[in-house]
């Protein structure tokens, strides 16, 4: 109906000079008028200018103020003509987002007294504000400087009204012309094609993007890890355990009940189900000795150990109580046969109870290699990190002696950054203690050396993100995922 209202005006017209005031004396709607005008201005039949028009309107809020009053001058009413009222008690009076803008404005207007007490300091006021908003509703004309303090105040916005003015096109026609986009069988067979138009090719046109899916920046990153680790001929651990109970994620790795760490503004606790009910008993035994007595050349930490703390079921604030379960199994199958060495790896997430900022979330993911093996030293240890390290194309590293409750000698890896000219801290490593693994049941000659870092931290540089949370969390740029490029560490 509109192509042929527009095409049968201009058939005695020489143009349309506004498509809204046409779409309006023809009873159309205006939408359909301007998707009637893009088709045909695609086909030449007309060519059409963009008009626009830019309006004032009232906001909600404009529109309630020009309903119920300005929120200054409802204060002012409801401040009593004669005395004063507490600001508790006018608070009551009107709305809490009136009361706010009101005391602001009826302040700066000078019309009361504010205080605890509030009181009118004059006794009529005119509501121009509201006069000024139904003016605008009218379409009347305003003072800029009135306009400006309403936009302000955000009481009115700016409308932009788009449409067309329309003439003739080069292939104008009354009626639009039968047009196909493919020479088909039947045309072929029936002659129609000699009658038909055909529309010509849009060599420019674009086709719909490919649509696929996107991995995260950390994926990315974890896999070509993973990928590293292989070729070192490491074996990846089940990580699907988040839930963990203390023995395995503390006790076991013969850190004390009483560390900081174990405290629970570091650590989250569960409350259903709070303890565990499977721990191997005999083991559970020998963790409880060595902690409280020592043994293996060890003193140990000389307190009362309490089964009631080893318990206690919480998020596994390392992946280091994989490695603890991982282990245990190896002494235990090396019961039965001979020992096999072996090497272990995983990548995963752990949570820790700290204050979120830009480089700390209460979530992250841990990187963590192992090797078990007989006669291993601190020599093999340093040996292994070069390697791997080297293969994140991080040659220069450092160490710096440290401390861990379950590794000792501990050793902090660090890496010159070319891009900031310094060392930076990159990860920590060290020997696992004896009152570790021989309760186990390792034997003496059976060494585990290992080494841990973030995944973020290697991330964040790697992507130029400094704040975790645009990494990791419900605040990531989805755009972020599409655009990241490749993660090329460890290709040469």
């Amino acid at each position: 109906m509109a192509e042929e209202a527009i095409l049968g005006y201009l058939q005695n017209h020489e143009g349309i000079s506004d498509s809204g005031q046409f779409a309006t004396d023809h009873g159309l709607d205006h939408s359909d008028v301007v998707n009637v005008i893009k088709s045909l201005h695609g086909f030449r039949y007309v060519d059409a200018q963009d008009i626009k028009r830019e309006t004032d309107v009232l906001t909600e809020e404009g529109e309630k103020y020009a309903e119920q009053g300005s929120p200054e001058v409802q204060l002012f009413l409801a401040v009593p003509a004669e005395g004063s009222i507490l600001k508790e008690e006018l608070q009551k009076l009107v709305d809490p987002a009136v009361f706010k803008i009101g005391c602001s404005q009826a302040a700066k207007n000078k019309w009361v007294q504010m205080g605890n007490q509030i009181s009118r300091k004059v006794q009529h006021v005119e509501d121009r504000i509201k006069d000024l908003l139904l003016q605008i509703r009218d379409g009347q004309e305003i003072d800029t400087g009135d306009k400006k303090s309403l936009k302000a105040r955000k009481l009115i916005a700016v409308q932009t009204w788009k449409g067309y003015s329309v003439r003739k096109g080069p292939d104008y026609a009354p009626i639009r012309r039968r047009t196909a986009t493919d020479l088909t069988r039947e045309y072929l067979q029936g002659g129609d094609w000699r009658n038909i138009e055909f529309k010509e090719y849009n060599f420019s046109a674009k086709g719909p993007p490919p649509e696929g899916g996107h991995l995260h920046p950390l994926n990315k990153v974890k896999e070509r890890l993973k990928d590293i680790f292989r070729l070192m001929n490491f074996e990846e651990m089940p990580t699907n355990r988040y839930v963990e109970s203390s023995f395995w994620n503390f006790d076991a790795l013969f850190q004390p009940q009483q560390h900081p760490a174990r405290d629970s503004h570091d650590t989250f606790f569960l409350k259903a189900p709070e303890t565990t009910k499977q721990l191997p008993e005999d083991y559970v035994e020998l963790v409880k000795r060595v902690h409280e007595s020592g043994g293996y050349g060890s003193r140990g930490y000389g307190y009362d150990w309490k089964r009631e703390e080893a318990n206690k079921n919480l998020l596994r604030t390392h992946t280091t109580a994989i490695s603890s379960r991982m282990l245990y199994a190896v002494a235990q199958l090396a019961k039965q046969q001979s020992f096999t060495p072996k090497r272990y790896f995983s990548i995963d997430r752990v949570f820790r109870n700290e204050a979120v900022d830009r480089t700390h979330l209460a979530e992250f993911h841990q990187i963590e290699g192992l090797v078990c093996d007989r006669g291993l030293t601190l020599g093999h240890l340093i040996g292994v990190l070069q390697d791997f390290f080297s293969r994140l194309g991080m040659d220069k590293l450092k160490f710096k002696p440290a401390y861990n409750p379950y590794t000792e000698p501990s050793m902090e890896i660090f890496s010159y950054h070319e891009g900031l000219g310094k060392w930076v801290e990159i990860g920590n490593s060290g020997m696992f203690r004896p009152e570790m693994l021989r309760p186990m049941g390792f034997s003496e000659d059976v060494n585990v050396i290992a080494w841990g870092l973030s995944l973020e931290r290697p991330t964040m540089i790697l992507y130029g993100i400094d704040n975790i949370r645009e990494l990791f969390g419900h605040k990531v740029d989805l755009a972020l995922v599409k655009r990241n490029p490749l993660c090329l560490i460890g290709i040469q």
